[in-house]
């Protein structure tokens, strides 16, 4: 009986090791490079970490100084919230590889998504010191810049990365915020020429001079603007405020008074939030309010996208009134050829602006029926000497002045900028 009893525990024990021998070689069957591309399906296929990481780890037990691998391991660790894992993978790639691209990126972008941008600066300027035209650094590093309010530095590699790579969306999109947050007290003036050819036998003068000062809560721009139309003079006094809220929000709010209530309207109100979305998209919803004899409210809507080196806008205003809604559209683009103030624009819409002096008088027009109008305009803003914008619009509207009506109004403008 104990023969027996010994017979059968060899046999169990040969059948034992037979299995994990067969288990082994065929775990072995696979190499370094198989283990991998395994290991990325099951993270981007199967949205499966856990086994993602194990799949790495046993590509890593076969080789130890693959990079790569040890690079995706970090990744995964963050997605699945393993900071201090990831930490460890990452720093052995930058200890064996100082200022690795990928490594520096992807411990930087940890550092960045956890709140210690401090940290993240000195990563990715490590990864730039070997590899400064790496645009991934580049805007990484401006994105942490902006999250330390550094914004002028955030600027200069944010323009580095544009100089590089003029079409890089994302840049694009960072450089008209950064533009603004960047400058700490600008000063600007414009002039506008209105020639029509049937409703006025006068031309009108628009005129405006303003300063903006950047703030702790965001920018803040007073403004004076002069008009004169039917061969009267008027001033209007405005005050915008640009507060951002978060990385992701930020608000446009105005408020405005003149003493001529026919040159002008007599006050102005607007608000507006604004989102900066994913896949460099932006969009917009709020009210403008114009006081004439009567308060017109107008509400708006608009949704921007930049792609490559272009920027597209389409913007709605709607009027309600007792009987219908007035809706107005406008379709702009620009094409950068350069930083943010280094442009060509083309607008093209029709309906009324309450953002556009030039024809925002004629909410005015004493009953409900809404004017029509549709508008084309082309413009050129240039950067001189880095800290001075100059522009220059002009622009064609047929617009109906009185119910039936029609005439042409021309428009050319211009504008200086001096940031400092």
């Amino acid at each position: 009986m104990q023969k027996i009893h010994c017979s059968y525990f060899k046999y169990c024990t040969l059948i034992f090791f037979c299995l994990v021998l067969n288990i082994t070689s065929r775990a072995q069957e696979y190499g370094a490079d198989e283990l991998f591309s395994m290991a990325r399906n099951a993270a981007f296929e199967e949205d499966d970490y856990p086994k993602a990481i194990k799949l790495a780890k046993q590509a890593l037990d076969q080789s130890p100084d693959y990079t790569g691998i040890r690079i995706f391991l970090g990744r995964v660790y963050t997605w699945s919230k393993k900071t201090d894992s990831a930490r460890v993978e990452f720093e052995k790639v930058l200890k064996d590889n100082p200022g690795h691209e990928d490594g520096s990126f992807a411990y930087g972008s940890l550092e960045y998504w956890n709140d210690n941008s401090k940290k993240a600066l000195d990563i990715v300027n490590s990864g730039l010191e070997v590899h400064p035209d790496a645009e991934n650094l580049l805007l990484l590093k401006a994105k942490v810049l902006r999250d330390l309010k550094e914004y002028k530095l955030a600027q200069e590699a944010n323009s580095r990365l544009l100089k590089i790579n003029p079409k890089n969306t994302e840049a694009r999109s960072l450089s008209q915020r950064l533009t603004i947050l960047s400058a700490k007290n600008q000063i600007g003036a414009t002039y506008d020429f209105v020639y029509f050819d049937e409703q006025f036998d006068d031309p009108w003068h628009l005129a405006s001079i303003d300063y903006s000062r950047q703030t702790k809560i965001g920018s803040i721009v007073a403004r004076v603007n002069y008009a004169n139309r039917f061969n009267n003079n008027a001033l209007q006094f405005e005050v915008d405020a640009y507060p951002s809220i978060s990385e992701t929000f930020y608000a446009y709010v105005n408020a405005g008074f003149s003493d001529d209530a026919g040159i002008f309207p007599e006050y102005r109100a607007g608000f507006s939030l604004y989102a900066n979305l994913p896949w460099a998209l932006e969009a917009e919803a709020g009210f403008r309010l114009l006081g004439f004899d009567d308060q017109t409210w107008i509400y708006t809507a608009s949704v921007g996208k930049y792609y490559k080196s272009f920027w597209f806008n389409f913007r709605t205003f709607l009027t309600p009134s007792n009987s219908s809604v007035s809706q107005s559209y406008s379709f702009m683009t620009r094409y950068y050829l350069g930083g943010a103030d280094d442009f060509l624009s083309l607008r093209v819409g029709t309906g009324l602006s309450p953002d556009n002096q030039t024809n925002n008088i004629l909410y005015n027009n004493g009953n409900q029926y809404r004017l029509k109008s549709d508008n084309i305009a082309i413009g050129y803003r240039k950067t001189l000497w880095s800290t001075n914008v100059v522009f220059i619009e002009t622009g064609i509207q047929n617009q109906e002045y009185r119910q039936g009506e029609k005439g042409n109004q021309f428009t050319i403008g211009v504008g200086y900028l001096k940031r400092f």
